[in-house]
């Protein structure tokens, strides 16, 4: 093995976690110097500032007119629950799951949401599930990007425009990075701290018509928690998607999500994010193209995410070793990465193989993973030195 110079220029923002994720660039505090603190939420100039919210974010996403969007507690992670708690039920439910975030969702429809008609569709790490199982009489839960195994689905084309069951699709790294195809989803959701960057604490919800037809004709058969309630008596409570938000928000959080909105659609919307997604891809899938110590998790090359790009070690002698062994050479490596100001936070989660995990989505700049490619070979070169036979 050649053993690489240490390299003398660092990526200009090293901040490559995969949530929360790098501001916009350019971004500093003087963006939260108008924020409304102290003020109530529900008072008139607040709530226009939440309004701005949702209507930007249906804008740069492209969202149809005939969905409903909404600002909801607890991250995507309270906004897929909601959505589950609320709506699931009604007929059988397909869970699909290839990762940790889709593992979480399953353990709601076996252990929680009783009594339920469920069948779990799985793949492992890596691996897509076979969609052609999905019933379209079925409602289906999944996510569009698996963020920590860097799988997603390649398209919306398996899924059937004839269903009858509900598509819930958690997209929490997946918009503003990938193509939705809007009329084959009927509940989506994510957070603003994955591609915009915003703080953490809050998700959005949107309701496509099929799923507010359900809200309006069916009540769940378990009792729906009221930080979960978008209906009451079959009837949707319409303030929640008027910014009368279900829980008290923080006005810093929403300036903070609306300077990045407002940056979003300077730079071309949901259409320049995701080509500036795509871009930051293609330095990396260069780079992995012709580095023999890396390879992508995903196997198939139309599953590869282009946000969450998960990296597995692929030297035989790394491969040999114990779990805990190969995990405590990934955190050295990033401790190495941390301690050079290089990179910050890119081992992948802990429910995957060890291995790196390098956010691309759109606030990441392509000529900062251009600097921190040579910072990747340099630091497995030191590793090496130390541990390879």
């Amino acid at each position: 093995m050649k053993i690489p110079a240490k390299p003398d220029i660092r990526p200009d923002n090293p901040n490559f976690s995969s949530g929360p994720c790098s501001k916009r660039p350019g971004w500093s505090l003087t963006a939260l110097e108008d924020a409304l603190v102290g003020r109530s939420h529900r008072a008139k100039k607040p709530l226009a500032r939440i309004r701005e919210v949702i209507s930007l974010s249906r804008k740069v996403l492209g969202v149809p007119e005939n969905f409903r969007v909404a600002i909801v507690p607890a991250s995507d992670t309270g906004a897929i629950e909601m959505a589950m708690w609320s709506l699931l039920g009604q007929r059988g439910v397909d869970f699909l799951t290839w990762e940790n975030f889709g593992e979480q969702w399953v353990i709601d429809g076996e252990t929680q949401l009783k009594p339920l008609d469920y069948r779990i569709i799985r793949a492992s790490y890596g691996k897509l599930p076979d969609l052609s199982q999905v019933d379209p009489k079925r409602d289906c839960v999944f996510v569009w990007n698996g963020t920590t195994s860097g799988v997603r689905v390649p398209n919306g084309d398996w899924i059937s425009s004839e269903r009858e069951g509900l598509t819930i699709c958690d997209a929490t790294s997946g918009v503003l990075a990938h193509e939705m195809p809007w009329e084959k989803l009927d509940v989506v959701t994510y957070s603003w701290q994955k591609a915009l960057g915003g703080e953490a604490g809050f998700g959005m919800l949107l309701l496509g018509p099929r799923a507010t037809e359900r809200l309006e004709n069916f009540t769940p058969p378990w009792p729906v928690p009221k930080i979960f309630r978008i209906a009451k008596g079959q009837k949707i409570i319409e303030g929640v998607f008027r910014g009368a938000t279900i829980n008290t928000v923080s006005m810093l959080a929403i300036e903070d999500v609306l300077d990045a909105l407002r940056w979003v659609e300077k730079i071309g919307g949901g259409d320049g994010m995701i080509a500036r997604a795509t871009a930051n891809f293609l330095v990396l899938d260069e780079w992995v193209a012709k580095t023999t110590w890396v390879d992508y998790l995903a196997r198939d090359p139309a599953t590869r995410s282009r946000s969450s790009v998960c990296l597995r070690l692929t030297e035989d002698w790394f491969q040999a070793l114990a779990d805990d062994e190969r995990w405590a050479i990934v955190d050295e490596i990033t401790t190495i990465l941390d301690r050079e100001g290089a990179a910050y936070d890119i081992a992948t989660h802990r429910a995957a193989a060890p291995g790196l995990r390098i956010w691309s989505g759109g606030t990441v700049e392509a000529s900062d993973l251009v600097k921190l490619l040579p910072w990747l070979d340099w630091a497995w070169s030191e590793i090496c030195s130390t541990y390879a036979p």
